[in-house]
């Protein structure tokens, strides 16, 4: 049988004070209450702790042993409650959040920034990753959770829909595809078209298929990074598509960017934690504030 943490606190409440009538008031309770939480300390342990005399109360020697293991233990379990309390309420904490390359040169550090002056005790930390790195940070546990497009699912890791966005394509001042009064995905096959390596282009390309299957897109050039994507159309050597969250790149370039039509498609994104654990308060602050953050933008994108 263990002490209980009102025997222990009463004890250390003694060893402070030397006295029952201040160890009492420090507790908050009646001197009959703490003299019984120090008797049942006592026939549980099978020794005195206090000794009593009628002009004053001390520890005994082994009222003495106690008293620091005691203190030590309630001061660490009061402050992690407290931290918890604190953390719970959004006072303090960090997150670790995962995203690609281009989110995260984009649309992530201007929610941070907001969502910082609405919680400046909260440090949010980014990691820029490849795509395919994202669900992996957060399995090893790098990350509290990541941010990106979605893919096939896995038994490690859980996608909870964020948000979809509508691709559009991205071309330099005075390009044909300016006088165009709409562009559709036919007038993008009729130039140089510079595309992402992996999945970005093989799930477009399947999307592409299933929409009308006698286009057939065929990359020009594919790169790593839709920057390297970006600066080779700002050198008109061809066009992209990207999503609309990379305006600022797209604009830093001194790039247009259109929507895409006949179809409109799409690209949903995700966020991916681990399965069967929870985010803390304050990463689950972050995924609202980031969904807050895109509904309100001027893109008008359809909500999930």
């Amino acid at each position: 049988m263990n002490p209980s943490l009102r025997q222990m606190r009463a004890l250390v409440a003694l060893a402070k004070t030397g006295s029952f009538t201040l160890a009492a008031d420090h507790l908050n309770v009646t001197q009959s209450a703490l003299s019984g939480q120090i008797k049942e300390l006592e026939q549980m342990l099978g020794v005195r702790v206090v000794e009593r005399t009628t002009r004053k109360t001390q520890l005994s020697e082994q009222g003495r042993e106690l008293y620091p293991l005691f203190d030590k233990m309630l001061h660490d379990l009061d402050r992690a409650m407290a931290d918890i309390a604190s953390r719970k309420a959004l006072k303090q904490g960090s997150v670790r959040v995962a995203a690609p390359q281009m989110l995260s040169c984009t649309l992530l550090p201007e929610v941070i920034a907001a969502y910082r002056v609405r919680h400046p005790e909260i440090q949010v930390r980014l990691a820029d990753s490849p795509v395919e790195q994202v669900a992996a940070r957060v399995f090893s546990g790098e990350a509290d959770f990541g941010i990106g497009p979605e893919r096939d699912a896995t038994a490690e890791i859980e996608a909870r829909p964020l948000f979809e966005m509508p691709f559009v394509v991205v071309y330099p001042p005075d390009h044909e595809l300016e006088r165009r009064e709409r562009i559709t995905w036919t007038d993008v096959d009729q130039f140089p078209f510079i595309a992402l390596q992996g999945q970005f282009t093989e799930r477009l390309l399947r999307d592409m298929h299933v929409s009308f299957r006698e286009l057939s897109l065929s990359p020009y050039n594919e790169v790593t990074f839709m920057t390297t994507a970006l600066a080779m159309v700002h050198a008109r050597l061809g066009i992209t598509v990207c999503l609309p969250y990379a305006e600022k790149m797209v604009q830093l370039y001194g790039l247009r960017m259109r929507p895409l039509v006949d179809p409109a498609l799409t690209r949903r994104f995700v966020v991916y934690t681990r399965n069967a654990r929870a985010l803390s308060p304050a990463a689950e602050s972050f995924v609202i504030f980031l969904q807050e953050f895109v509904a309100a933008h001027e893109w008008n994108l359809p909500a999930i």
